[in-house]
């Protein structure tokens, strides 16, 4: 061993001897960790604000919405029932036997090609068509009161009318058969008037709801505004930012939505519940043959989760495009600083 080595090797051995005899330093104390917060405030009287708003629009859309499935099924149920069906009616006169009458009128009709059969409508159940309006214990052979003959058609293949019109009143000269073709226009054109307008009040609804979100973005816009131009002039992505805000606003347009629809909902099971423990009154029986009994079925139940979805996605994409448009402004504004 050389003596520049031996030299070498007793430094280093002194080094490593003071180095352990050293104290040792104390070390810097980690940094605390700043508590990050969000660019958009999960909680705010405006967000509250808005999920209401959006709670109340998705509430009347739905109503809206099965309103219109509902007179577009009972419209439908209608329509069939008129389509199996044609009405004699026949007249009281002097000196006609109307139990004779209509016996007559269902032979002939019941005589023709595509008439699977005829009803005679008995005493009592005209009573009860003419209860809610004239009261309960009608005598109506003291009345000059229309009697009845439902004829049963075979849809596939429906019986010539006008001939049966020429066979039934020279023997029954009050008698008038209906077809009801005017009616089933009248009514289908009625349904699809009704649908056209309710589709109209529901895009009105989703165009007020798209208009409050665009508002509520401004505003939270207005409120972190220095954040978002420093986070957009450092550098972040337009695409970034608007996702903040697009998360924020879709999850407050789903609670709002889903809050509504689950209260629309509610009203159709009470309006339905209440409807099936009234089928005995008069009352009930004349709105449930004109409305059905208030329930929208599965379709409608359906539409409702689908406006919850559409308004929830209509939310995040309003916000979404609001806050690139309000980033693009700025871009405009200060072209120096792109």
């Amino acid at each position: 061993m050389t003596e520049v080595q031996a030299d070498s090797r007793f430094h280093d051995e002194e080094f490593e001897d003071e180095f352990e005899d050293a104290p040792l330093q104390q070390q810097p104390a980690p940094r605390m960790q700043r508590k990050t917060a969000p660019i958009v405030p999960s909680q705010n009287i405006a967000g509250r604000a808005l999920v209401l708003v959006i709670a109340i629009m998705t509430f009347l859309s739905c109503l809206t919405l099965g309103a219109v499935t509902l007179v577009r099924d009972t419209a439908s149920v209608w329509e069939n029932q008129i389509a199996r069906e044609a009405t004699i009616q026949i007249k009281p006169a002097e000196g006609l036997d109307m139990e004779a009458a209509l016996e007559t009128a269902a032979r002939i009709a019941s005589e023709f090609a595509g008439v699977s059969g005829t009803k005679i409508v008995d005493r009592a159940a005209t009573a009860r068509l003419l209860e809610p309006w004239l009261g309960s214990g009608l005598n109506i052979d003291e009345l000059p009161v229309p009697r009845l003959v439902i004829v049963t058609i075979d849809q596939s293949s429906p019986p010539d009318f006008g001939a049966m019109r020429q066979a039934i009143t020279p023997k029954v000269p009050t008698a008038t058969l209906d077809d009801h073709r005017t009616w089933v226009d009248r009514l289908v054109a009625m349904a699809r008037t009704t649908v056209t307008i309710g589709t109209g009040v529901l895009v009105l609804m989703l165009a007020a709801t798209i208009l409050s979100v665009v508002f509520a973005t401004r505003g939270a816009m207005a409120g972190n505004g220095h954040i978002i131009e420093v986070l957009h002039f450092v550098g972040a992505e337009a695409n970034f930012i608007a996702s903040e805000f697009r998360r924020h606003f879709l999850l407050t347009g789903m609670k709002g939505a889903a809050a509504g629809g689950v209260a629309a909902v509610v009203v159709f099971i009470i309006f339905s519940w209440w409807s099936s423990l009234n089928l005995a009154t008069p009352e009930a029986d004349q709105a449930t043959a004109l409305f059905g009994n208030f329930a929208i079925g599965v379709n409608g139940y359906l539409g409702v989760a689908v406006i919850v979805a559409v308004i929830g996605a209509l939310t995040a994409a309003t916000s979404h495009f609001t806050v690139v448009s309000y980033l693009g402004d700025i871009d405009v504004q200060h072209p120096e600083r792109m």
